[in-house]
């Protein structure tokens, strides 16, 4: 056991994950090695022996559908019921609680996502295959995912530009969400409640007879803004403090309403159509002239998605899809303070984007051990950005195919090739090829995969210019930027039953030309330059301008890293998963290589969960923790390693043939670990929980 605690310390480091954290991790090392695997026997009566699905069914690896262990292409997925037993009532939550390749950082303009060290714009992220648009200052909006319609989530690290096309560097998240298809009328009310006011409640109500399906859901989500220090330094100070109000977190309310159809008159046909309403507003504290930190205004996000799309199948082997999306997002300032210039209501628009996406794709079973896809993507993008000065809109056309085949007896071989015009970087290639030997329960990958990602609209057209305290700011966009371009290898050793799956990748990520904003320093030429361009600087302005922001190809990136996922049934009712990832990822720019931002070298996930039932009541206790080494931020204070458990217990009484009542309580954040540090200018934060907070929820089903 000492061993096992010095390695314990050597991976995570001492300031990660103090004593009294590693202790539960230890107690669950000690039942994994002393625990026996017994056969899994499943009894859908009483549901004493359920266990997790170790072989699910995926989508996002090879874009068809097949079991886990059959995928040439290694794929991790979450599923609903893991998410539901974790207690987990957000997006970001579930992804950074059960995946430890992936971060959060959440603040008013969005949540900085990132998987295996990079950031949100090189993440796909998609509902149902459909990419997901609208972002601020490149953070997608998560908010704007509905949990309640999760049916689970499907994370593809690396790149996946033949299959997904461009900003699929880093990897896929691909939303799959649930349609009930057995004829029954259903309604679900689920609630969650803990500390600083964070409170999520979900309705919802499914239809489905003779064919027809009607999927109607309501989500209302609100937090509290809150900090863990309320002082803060001086600005240009390392002793002087004052009181700050400025949020570590900021708070919210937001809404979703959803409504989906779907009908299939037969075992050929199925149509489908969607239509998603999203509204969200921040809650800070306003401005005050006693204290600093309040904002005289909220950010206000608005979104409107609709689908339609259907599949035909000519057998259960051969089909032909297409779906047609319509994303439309904006955001912007509503005042709450009256200021000199804008009164308490007055709403300032900041962006506004829409998408437009056509698919059209055949997927073939050509011969009886190979699957051939065809497809062809038409989609156009739009962005209004009234503070940047941009109206433009730009267009790509996409062709690809993909060949999976087995040959001889346990081998199989993907090659996959997209080509992609954009209307403004021409043509580009993005190849993929991925082998697979199976011999047994053991699965041998190796994967290549080129990533493709295009300059955004607002990096090409920027022309940005604000005052803020005096201050002023300049961003210019470049359109002389060249696309972004990757290559990804990956190993992978998997071994896999319906007890125990080990799954253990190796991958290198190299990017070129990334796109950063660099500082240019401002000198007598350019300062004339600047006038010319924003004619409404003054002199008092432009003389305070040091320097001034342009997008560039400047940089290049290269990540390593190893995933180990362990997950297994040790006996009936109970599961142990636990996942690691060590992420070693650098930028370079220039001859200089650093630490790429808010990148974390070590991170572990842990999950322990229990079931049994007893007649008509059922409970499930769930242990959870996640624990990580430092963030790095070069230009800043590195953030501190820490140690995070949860607790969570599930109780379902079966009261009726039509009603589930099942309410559930829990504590996060087991071991009151905060981060309480004074806040500065050049201080950054990994770990935002208020500390130990009670969780209490209800479910009721009506069927």
């Amino acid at each position: 056991m000492k061993t096992v605690r010095v390695l314990l310390y050597r991976f995570l480091g001492r300031g990660a994950v103090g004593r009294q954290h590693l202790f539960p991790f230890l107690l669950l090392c000690c039942m994994v090695s002393q625990a026996q695997i017994h056969q899994m026997t499943r009894n859908d009566s009483t549901d004493i022996s359920r266990s997790y699905n170790l072989n699910p069914v995926v989508v996002t690896g090879s874009g068809h559908h097949q079991r886990l262990k059959s995928t040439a292409t290694p794929v991790h997925v979450l599923s609903a019921q893991e998410i539901r037993e974790q207690g987990i009532s957000t997006f970001d939550g579930a992804l950074v609680r059960m995946m430890p390749q992936i971060s959060m950082a959440p603040n008013s303009m969005g949540t900085f996502l990132r998987l295996n060290g990079l950031g949100n714009k090189y993440i796909l992220i998609l509902i149902n295959g459909q990419k997901l648009s609208g972002d601020i200052s490149n953070n997608i909006d998560l908010n704007r995912i509905n949990m309640a319609r999760v049916k689970r989530i499907e994370v593809l690290d690396g790149a996946a530009s033949s299959l997904y096309g461009s900003d699929a560097i880093a990897g896929v998240i691909n939303i799959i969400t649930d349609q009930p298809t057995q004829n029954l009328i259903c309604a679900t009310s689920d609630t969650r409640v803990s500390g600083h006011g964070q409170l999520t409640e979900s309705v919802s109500l499914d239809i489905f007879s003779k064919g027809f399906g009607s999927y109607t859901s309501f989500t209302h989500d609100r937090a509290d803004s809150y900090r863990n220090n309320d002082l803060e330094y001086v600005k240009g100070s390392d002793t002087e403090t004052q009181s700050s109000i400025a949020p570590l977190f900021t708070g919210y309310r937001s809404n979703i309403v959803g409504q989906k159809f779907t009908y299939a008159p037969n075992q050929h046909l199925a149509l489908n159509a969607g239509l998603d309403y999203s509204y969200k507003i921040t809650s800070r504290p306003e401005t005050r002239e006693d204290i600093t930190g309040g904002t005289d205004y909220e950010m206000r996000y608005k979104g409107l998605r609709w689908n339609v799309g259907g599949i035909y199948k000519f057998t259960s082997r051969n089909s032909l899809q297409a779906n047609f999306v319509v994303d439309r997002y904006r955001y912007g300032k509503e005042y709450d303070v009256a200021t000199k210039t804008y009164q308490i209501g007055d709403y300032v628009q900041s962006k506004k984007q829409r998408m437009m996406d056509g698919e059209l794709k055949a997927i073939l079973g050509l011969t009886t051990n190979s699957t051939t896809i065809f497809g062809a993507d038409w989609r156009q993008d739009h962005l209004t950005a009234t503070s940047g000065n941009i109206n433009e809109k730009v267009y790509t056309l996409a062709a690809y195919a993909q060949h999976e085949m087995k040959f001889l007896k346990d081998f199989t071989a993907t090659l996959g090739l997209r080509l992609t015009h954009h209307e403004t970087f021409n043509n580009h290639l993005t190849p993929k090829v991925a082998l697979m030997y199976a011999p047994g329960e053991f699965r041998f990958r190796a994967t290549y995969s080129a990533g493709f990602r295009a300059p955004g609209l607002d990096e090409l057209y920027y022309h940005y210019y604000s005052v803020n305290r005096g201050k002023p700011q300049i961003s210019f966009g470049n359109r002389d930027l060249k696309p972004e371009k990757s290559h990804y290898f990956s190993l992978n050793a998997e071994y896999r039953t319906q007890m125990i799956a080990v799954s253990l990748t190796g991958f290198i990520n190299r990017i070129n030309d990334m796109v950063v904003k660099e500082n240019i320093d401002v000198n007598d030429a350019s300062l004339v330059m600047l006038k010319r361009e924003f004619p409404g600087m003054t002199d008092a302005e432009a003389s305070k301008l040091v320097s001034y922001a342009l997008y560039q190809n400047s940089d290049k990136g290269d990540i390593k890293g190893v995933q180990l996922n362990v997950s297994a049934n040790l006996f009936p009712g109970f599961n142990l998963s636990t996942n690691y990832a060590y992420t070693y990822a650098r930028t370079k720019s220039g001859e200089e290589w650093t630490p790429l931002e808010r990148s974390i070298r070590h991170t572990a996930t842990i999950a322990a969960d229990y079931h049994h039932a007893w007649k008509r009541y059922s409970l499930n206790v769930n242990l959870n923790g996640r624990l990580q080494s430092k963030t790095y931020y070069p230009s800043y204070e590195d953030a501190p390693g820490y140690g995070i458990w949860n607790l969570y217990t599930t109780h379902s009484f079966d009261v009726a043939k039509w009603a589930l009542i099942e309410p559930s309580i829990g504590i996060d954040n087991i071991f009151n670990r905060v981060d309480r540090r004074i806040d500065s200018a050049t201080r950054k934060y990994a770990l935002y929980s208020p500390g130990t907070m009670l969780v209490v929820g209800l479910k009721v089903k009506f069927k």
